[in-house]
């Protein structure tokens, strides 16, 4: 007769007139079976039929007995397959009451039996009073609620598949159906079914046994008992309802992205959101490392889900980036592996929040959400225990930070928080002074942490005001030095990526500290020539000086508000730092060894100066361009300068390097080829002086240690410089508006023919050096000298005309 219920028709209701007793007796009764274990199978197997195929024709009054009945053998403990499968049916149960087969149901009783079925359906609203659709609502939410009684029970079960099953199916009922539940019915879940289950884990979770267990025995094996292996992660009771209390803050998760709009209009519900935010806080400092993350989930998925679509307020924003302000503050009781893996989860949260709720932030709650990532960079401490930083690799928590740093670009309506972004951003590079303290103690973290019961109500951090003012003024902020420097290296090149993204009106705001910060990079060359760090400084600092020069030649700058003060600290910064590190770093014999990739590198940055700089038309003032082209002949004097004694002790790249920045200087004054503009006719009318005086300097000084050795050669280095020279004085010809800027007498001036002022009268300069060095014992030398002596008398026109060159 069960079996009949299989093919419900239209007539099964008649069918329930006769067998319906008969039904409710065995429903009854299957309840009383449940203590004879010969009668599971068969008891079961009609439960089964009854709720998967003939729930559609039962009478009203006996869907509540299905549901007991069904949540009987839920609970039973010595068939667990039977439990959860019965588990099962209550969910099937479920998703039939809320889809209004009740009423379905209650239509179909009050139709005759001639086949008037649809009109009825079609008239059925009016037929039926307020009043029992008043009854047939609450008869609905009565069976619901005996279903969800019956979860939460199960959720209690000393089995965990059974209490992780009826966990599931209680949230997926909720996350289902919860659009047909009224308000007050979503309270009643909230706090008599939601919450309660979540305490109630928690609890069990936080007092269970954490005594290992040992597997079933399968048998023995050289008399030893052999037992079935238990994962490490399921192993005790403790472990097990962690798994349980994961699966509640999912299934809670789930119900606030799917209903978060709706349960913000129940009135107690803000009271149930700071109960969360309190439990979610007590689960990373008092639970394992998997329910920790499964508590920052539940937070970050909410935001992330209604921040785009506006249904979020900002004060529940600002009271998750309190919690994660919280977290990064104070470590967890565990530490390690388990510590960094949750600092790394609120980071790259942190990185997700604000790209999907970007047009939520304004400039306070930007800084806000500056300041919590500084936390959690500056907590991260490198000790010796650390394998990572003895192998060259940058702490887990801080490589996070480094990959969502490019996240936290400022939105456009942000666009004034540039300037603090990349302020923060320095403070984590090399200092003027050593830069190798340990991070703050975490105890003077704790003393200026609020009180912990402060979270409750969403505060936890530091107000606007004080995070702008930390800000603003950097010295007052105690910041962590990076052991070995590996954060600053991987930092480095986000720093720059960042700052060539920023508007033009921000960008100079801050240029001279970023140029500032990555001279001090590149002078830790010295220090540690084979680090990484000064090399991606200088490939950083060529991008933004192309950057920058790039703008001036487009006059970009020039539309800008920028001061002459502020320019002028701009290009102080850039003289600095070539004088420092071309001339005090580069400029230095090393060692006789250097990687081709770092001469690239210094060659590269004399490009910049001498090819880009120097012949471009720049906003420099005169001292400036003075300082850099006085750099420029320093470190050509590299050569010349040095005794003749250690001129064969130095590296064959420093002599490259040294004859590298004399062409520079040559080029300077050559009227060449492009537009002579007026930086371009300032640095040739600077440059041909100082290019004059060292040439006497180089020949002198080869004369000097020819007479010196006698008939012994002079070194390589030596002789080279002085034919290179010879060789670019030859092929040197100057602007006429660089002419007058030579050392002539006025009546050598005047002499001139007026058509060769544009050619070589900065040969008749160095005259005398040719007359001296015609007497060299190097062939080479004495050639060039011939030549040049001949452009001097052409120079002078007092060679024939049919000799000319």
């Amino acid at each position: 007769m069960i079996n009949s219920l299989r093919s419900p028709s239209t007539a099964v209701s008649h069918i329930w007139s006769y067998v319906g007793p008969f039904v409710r007796l065995l429903l009854g009764e299957i309840g009383g079976l449940l203590v004879c274990p010969t009668t599971y199978g068969r008891t079961f197997h009609n439960l089964r039929v009854i709720m998967n195929d003939g729930l559609s024709t039962v009478p009203a009054d006996c869907l509540h007995v299905c549901i007991d009945v069904t949540g009987a053998y839920s609970a039973q403990n010595t068939e667990l397959n039977i439990s959860l499968t019965a588990i099962g049916l209550l969910w099937t149960s479920t998703d039939f009451i809320a889809k209004g087969f009740l009423y379905r149901q209650n239509e179909e009783k009050e139709s005759d039996s001639n086949g008037m079925k649809e009109e009825q359906a079609l008239s059925f609203s009016g037929k039926v009073n307020d009043q029992a659709l008043q009854m047939n609502i609450v008869d609905r939410d009565k069976l619901l609620f005996s279903v969800f009684s019956l979860l939460q029970n199960l959720g209690a079960d000393e089995r965990p598949e059974v209490r992780n099953s009826a966990v599931r199916t209680l949230f997926q009922i909720l996350g289902s159906h919860g659009q047909k539940l009224s308000k007050s019915m979503w309270e009643d879940c909230l706090w008599n079914y939601i919450f309660p289950t979540l305490d109630r884990s928690s609890h069990m979770a936080a007092t269970s046994s954490k005594t290992e267990w040992q597997g079933k025995e399968l048998g023995t094996r050289g008399g030893k008992a052999v037992h079935m292996l238990i994962h490490h992660s399921r192993n005790t009771a403790q472990k097990q309802w962690d798994e349980t209390l994961v699966l509640v803050l999912g299934g809670i998760a789930r119900i606030l992205r799917s209903f978060f709009p709706f349960l913000r209009s129940l009135d107690n519900f803000q009271s149930g959101w700071e109960t969360l935010l309190l439990f979610v806080r007590n689960s990373i400092f008092n639970g394992s490392k998997e329910v920790a993350l499964a508590a920052v989930n539940c937070l970050q998925s909410t935001i992330v889900s209604h921040s785009p679509k506006g249904n979020l307020p900002m004060s529940y924003l600002t009271s998750v980036l309190d919690v994660y302000e919280l977290v990064l503050h104070k470590s967890p009781n565990y530490n390690g592996n388990m510590a960094y893996k949750l600092k790394q989860e609120i980071l790259h949260s942190l990185g997700e929040l604000y790209v999907q709720a970007q047009g939520m932030f304004d400039n306070g709650t930007y800084l806000k959400l500056l300041s919590v990532v500084d936390s959690g960079i500056k907590q991260t401490k490198v000790t010796n225990s650390n394998f990572e930083a003895e192998y060259g690799h940058v702490p887990p928590v801080q490589r996070t930070a480094l990959e969502i740093l490019p996240q936290l670009r400022p939105a456009e309506h942000l666009s004034a928080m540039w300037s603090p972004l990349l302020t923060k951003l320095l403070l984590y590079l090399p200092s003027s002074v050593s830069c190798m303290g340990s991070i703050e103690d975490e105890g003077d973290q704790e003393t200026r942490t609020k009180d912990n019961a402060e979270i409750s109500n969403g505060i936890a951090s530091e107000s606007q005001g004080e995070v702008e003012a930390s800000l603003s003024n950097p010295e007052s902020t105690t910041v962590p030095c990076i052991l070995n420097h590996l954060f600053a290296e991987k930092l480095v090149p986000v720093l720059v990526d960042l700052f060539l993204q920023a508007p033009p009106a921000e960008k100079y705001k801050i240029l001279p500290d970023i140029i500032q910060s990555l001279g001090r990079c590149m002078i830790t060359r010295r220090d540690n020539p084979d680090g990484s760090l000064w090399r991606l400084a200088a490939e950083g600092f060529s991008c933004i000086l192309l950057d920058d020069i790039s703008k001036l030649t487009e006059n970009t700058v020039s539309e800008l508000t920028i001061t002459r003060p502020a320019r002028m600290r701009i290009w102080k910064e850039v003289a600095d730092i070539f004088e420092i590190f071309l001339i005090g770093y580069c400029g230095r014999a090393l060692s006789v060894m250097v990687d081709s990739a770092d001469e690239s590198i210094e060659m590269n940055l004399l490009d910049i100066l001498g090819d880009k700089i120097l012949k471009s038309q720049i906003d420099a003032p005169v001292e400036i361009l003075e300082r850099l082209i006085t750099t420029l002949d320093r470190c050509a004097s590299r050569t010349c300068s040095l005794p003749l004694e250690t001129v064969e002790l130095m590296p064959s790249h420093c002599s490259r390097f040294s004859l590298t920045c004399l062409q520079k200087m040559f080029l300077l004054c050559s009227q060449g080829t492009g537009e002579w503009n007026s930086t371009r006719c300032e640095v040739s009318s600077i440059s041909i002086k100082i290019l004059i005086s060292r040439c006497e300097f180089i020949l002198e000084r080869y004369l000097m240690d020819e007479s010196k050795l006698g008939e012994n050669p002079l070194p390589a280095a030596r002789v080279e410089e002085v034919i290179f020279t010879l060789q670019e004085l030859a092929l040197l010809v100057i602007h006429p508006d660089t002419v007058s800027q030579l050392p002539l007498h006025p009546y050598l001036k005047q002499c001139l023919p007026g058509e060769n002022q544009a050619r070589r009268s900065h040969l008749l300069v160095l005259f005398p050096s040719f007359c001296e060095l015609v007497i060299s014992r190097e062939a080479r030398v004495r050639e060039l000298v011939q030549q040049l002596l001949r452009y001097v008398t052409t120079e002078l026109g007092l060679r024939k005309s049919s000799l000319a060159i």
